[in-house]
């Protein structure tokens, strides 16, 4: 069946983020570099800034309990928009051809900081493309939890078999599905084409 509406994630699914990008240059060593994404600035702490936690109350936790790493620590989000990469150009190609095409609605479900999602709307021009935006920190709450999911279905009228979501992280897919939601987890623009060709929606 083929879809009515298709669900994007945006970080590493349309734009390129990585946080590498800053930290490259902030912290040089690699296994003390490595040593602070796993102890300090963990993708957890990150995720709890997705999740409506305010910046700045976050840096100034985090600076108190590692003092030795107060630089690093308030360079994440005083260096962030140097994370962002740009556009991943195939992927918003894949997206353009399918607006275009006017089989399908489009909604984003992405987990982001509502402080920092404006900078992002700004930069990007085919954010503006969605009809719909569900924003993990306006709504306090983000991927995989299955209440963040009915979110976006139930504001959109949307049924979980009538969708297809695409994210590049295996706990969302594997979230998604669970929900009934069918889902193909991202690795390329290549293989996205490949895989949105062979389910006809492309």
């Amino acid at each position: 069946m083929l879809p009515k509406a298709i669900i994007f994630d945006l970080g590493n699914v349309l734009i390129d983020w990585n946080p590498a990008y800053v930290f490259e240059k902030v912290i040089e060593d690699e296994e003390r570099r490595k040593y602070f994404f796993a102890n300090i600035c963990t993708s957890d702490w990150n995720e709890e800034q997705d999740a409506g936690r305010l910046i700045a109350e976050a840096t100034t936790e985090l600076a108190a309990k590692h003092p030795e790493w107060k630089t690093e620590i308030e360079a994440y989000y005083g260096r962030w928009t140097e994370m962002l990469g740009g556009a991943i150009e195939g992927s918003v190609e894949l997206f353009r051809q399918m607006k275009e095409a006017g089989r399908y609605k489009f909604y984003a479900l992405t987990n982001w900081s509502a402080e920092l999602f404006p900078i992002a709307l700004e930069r990007y021009e085919f954010l503006h493309w969605f009809d719909g935006r569900v924003v993990s920190g306006e709504e306090k709450m983000r991927k995989p939890a299955p209440e963040f999911y009915k979110v976006l279905l139930d504001r959109y009228g949307l049924q979980p078999e009538e969708t297809l979501f695409i994210d590049d992280n295996l706990r969302n897919i594997k979230a998604a599905e669970a929900m009934g939601i069918p889902s193909i987890r991202f690795e390329s623009p290549e293989q996205l084409q490949a895989a949105l060709q062979q389910r006809n929606v492309l």
